[in-house]
């Protein structure tokens, strides 16, 4: 089985853009929804994601939609924490080849990723 990971210098899920996401009122609050849409800048991208360390830089105050986690998955989406992994995989997937392409160095790392074993 695969186990759902983050691997680092991605940022696929910091790519924000509302056209890529038309059903963001069935899983987010009206407040979450005007964060969510404050939260977007310059061509769909975050504001708080950093490009040139390709991370977030309010990791760990980041709002509960940008939160991968079975209790999360589970709250929005209705996800059982037995179907977590397989779920959040296909959404990094998705996520990833909109962002980077289905080629993308990205993507073989993302895939890779989450074929290794966890310990």
């Amino acid at each position: 089985m695969q186990t759902w990971q983050c691997l680092p210098n991605c940022g696929a899920c910091c790519h924000l853009d509302p056209r890529d996401r038309p059903d963001l009122e069935m899983y987010l609050s009206p407040a979450e929804l005007q964060q969510y849409l404050s939260m977007v800048g310059e061509a769909g991208w975050c504001i708080h994601f950093d490009h040139t360390q390709r991370q977030c830089q309010i990791y760990d105050t980041r709002p509960r939609f940008c939160r991968v986690t079975p209790d999360t998955f589970e709250q929005m989406y209705a996800v059982s924490p037995a179907d977590f992994d397989k779920f959040a995989i296909n959404c990094c997937c998705e996520q990833i080849s909109g962002v980077y392409g289905q080629q993308s160095e990205e993507m073989q790392r993302y895939t890779a990723g989450v074929q290794e074993e966890m310990p």
